[in-house]
């Protein structure tokens, strides 16, 4: 009897042991989760109004090369406050559960053994029983509540974290473009042609009468839904690549992967003057899409929260050919959803693939037409769930127009039949909100649909939707695209970090880096070369396959819009409204500064030996 008793009495300690343990373990990680809190509250981690008065001083003095090294150093340690942050959060939480479940386990086991405790002295045991009974039901209590306390802190830290984090982006980001809510009508779309010895541009609100013409034909026309052709799609209805590489089709051109095919590029024009400005047009509605061209058709989109229009104007002369409204489409959302500024309601880039053209908006209506402007079909893929507003461009495949809509609730990629609207498939993907763009990339064995989102760079076939690989390797709401380049994909994001990944079924990071990263504008590459664009105004030329950072160039202005190669000149366009032109080399060489005379924050469209460039109100064609 005695040595059972000693049994007992030994298991029960052992187990008494552990659960004081974790309980302590778990009490003291409550402790550090709630303080954590108390101190994200208390001190901002970003210090953005220090960030913000350093930018502010580094604008009046440019050239100040320690000033500036002062905000990279400060920039750094926000991202480091950040990540240490996440990091405590994520496994401060875990190990909390952990701790709280082994003193579960030991207080289990406690009470199964004193339950076969011998009984010396009813009336003392029950009494003990009684006493014991309250105490622990108070600690559980008690216990159970800083439990909760933590657990609900640590969530509140992590989601008041990345806010504070989205707003100091946003903050970081100078003189963001405002929102226009004007609509300027019909009446002053007409586009001004402006002679090259002009030394004046002549006022595009004077209307004509032509223009006239043009606006009573567009009230005249018969509705969307009466205008919805019939598609005739064949096994051949879409482009050769050929094709595909002499127009542009898509956001960044080509694949959407920032190289123009194009030749003849112009390098020298003036907004001011009119030099080389073949045409300027108002666009009717605001957007942040880039123009994209087929043939002798530019097309971009526009919307306000009551309004969504696709609208087409001629290449050549800058007359609006037509308009077509995005309206009367089944399941879509009464209200439009809010939206950021500098975001709006249409920031998807129209596709075309030549015989249709396809446009997203901010409340998920998608709309195809034909290249006359009549309404193929329509439907609404449901609003998508973020906070900035719906942002990946479009982008088409052998029939097939393809849409990253990665989304807070259902993320997912799918593709729908060109010609019928129809879903042909869709992938569901573990990711969090991205405002990407997908890039389409051959690989020299197969097309690959690459894209980028929290974690990680994936690749889909574009045929099938069937994921073909995947690598963690980011973080953060991810806005730029990837750059593509001889076997290497490249991904970067703010606060997170630049990765060159070499592709295939089994993909393998190549390097690292994390001191120059963008928000916005995407990377673009050459074989060689990768050149990474900051949204404030910082270029970095790296060596593609390992990471040599080769030469950094800092402007005084900012970009949104993202670079482009042609000709072996990259063009990027600043958001003053001008375009900074330099080698796509090991060295930076300048080669010119042409200005718009408008500010913008979209990526520029070429074709014919001319540039496209849609600025705050206006678009530009500018040409030799």
């Amino acid at each position: 009897m005695n040595q059972t008793l000693k049994k007992y009495i030994e298991n029960v300690r052992l187990w008494q042991g552990i659960a004081i343990a974790a309980g302590i373990f778990s009490f003291v990680f409550c402790v550090l989760i709630i303080a954590n809190f108390t101190q994200i509250n208390r001190v901002d981690p970003v210090n953005t109004k220090v960030m913000n008065a350093l930018v502010e001083r580094l604008k009046e003095n440019p050239n100040d090369t320690q000033l500036r090294e002062e905000v990279r150093q400060l920039d750094l340690l926000a991202r480091k406050a950040y990540f240490t942050n996440q990091w405590q959060i994520r496994n401060g939480g875990y190990m909390l559960m952990i701790g709280v479940l082994v003193l579960i386990i030991a207080l289990q086991f406690i009470r199964l053994a004193t339950k076969e405790l011998p009984v010396v002295n009813p009336d003392v045991s029950e009494k003990l029983f009684q006493t014991q009974k309250r105490a622990r039901f108070w600690v559980s209590v008690g216990g159970a509540s800083l439990v909760v306390v933590a657990l609900a802190f640590a969530f509140i830290s992590k989601n008041q974290l990345k806010e504070t984090f989205s707003q100091a982006a946003i903050a970081k980001s100078d003189d963001a473009v405002e929102q226009n809510n004007t609509t300027p009508t019909q009446e002053n779309s007409e586009p001004v042609k402006i002679e090259e010895n002009n030394t004046t541009a002549v006022d595009t609100s004077k209307s004509t009468s032509a223009n006239n013409t043009v606006a009573a034909t567009q009230e005249n026309k018969e509705t969307p839904e009466e205008q919805t052709v019939k598609p005739t799609a064949t096994a051949n209805d879409y482009p050769s690549d050929n094709e595909l590489k002499n127009n542009f089709p898509n956001f960044r051109g080509y694949a959407g992967n920032g190289i123009a095919f194009q030749k003849n590029i112009p390098t020298s024009w003036d907004g001011t003057t009119g030099q080389n400005i073949l045409w300027k047009v108002a666009i009717p509605l605001h957007g942040y899409n880039s123009p994209v061209i087929w043939g002798n058709k530019i097309f971009v989109a526009g919307a306000n929260a009551t309004k969504r229009e696709v609208y087409c104007f001629d290449c050549n002369t800058g007359k609006l050919l037509w308009t077509a409204n995005a309206d009367n489409i089944t399941g879509s959302p009464a209200t439009a959803p809010k939206v950021q500024g500098d975001t709006g309601h249409s920031a998807p880039t129209i596709s075309t693939d030549g015989r249709r053209v396809y446009a997203i908006y901010a409340n998920g209506d998608i709309l195809a037409v034909d290249m006359n402007g009549n309404r193929v079909w329509a439907k609404n893929l449901g609003v998508p769930q973020n906070h900035y507003g719906h942002s990946s461009s479009l982008i088409t495949y052998k029939g097939l127009v393809i849409v990253e809509f990665d989304s807070r609730t259902n993320p997912r990629v799918l593709a729908m039949n060109s010609s019928t609207g129809d879903e042909v498939w869709s992938t569901p993907r573990k990711v969090k909100i991205s405002w990407a763009s997908p890039i389409l990339v051959n690989t020299g064995s197969r097309d690959e649909l690459m894209l980028v989102a929290e974690p990680s760079v994936a690749s889909y076939d574009p045929a099938t939707g069937k994921q073909l690989w995947s690598i963690d390797c980011i973080s953060g709401e991810v806005g730029p695209s990837l750059a593509y380049a001889d076997g290497v994909v490249f991904a970067l994001n703010e606060y997170a970090s630049l990765s060159a990944i070499k592709v295939g079924d089994t993909p393998e990071k190549l390097w690292e880096n994390s001191d120059y990263l963008s928000d916005v504008p995407s990377p673009v590459a050459t074989d060689k070369y990768l050149f990474v664009v900051t949204s404030y105004g910082t270029v970095v030329c790296y060596d593609a396959k390992n990471g040599t950072s080769y030469w950094t160039k800092e402007f005084s202005e900012g970009f949104y819009s993202s670079p482009i190669i042609a000709e072996g000149r990259i063009y990027l366009l600043d958001k003053q409204g001008v375009m900074q032109i330099f080698s796509a080399d090991k060295e930076f060489k300048s080669i010119a500064q042409p200005k718009l005379g408008e500010k913008s924050v979209c990526t520029p469209a070429f074709a014919n030996g001319r540039i496209y460039i849609r600025g705050d109100k206006n678009l530009y064609c500018i040409g030799k």
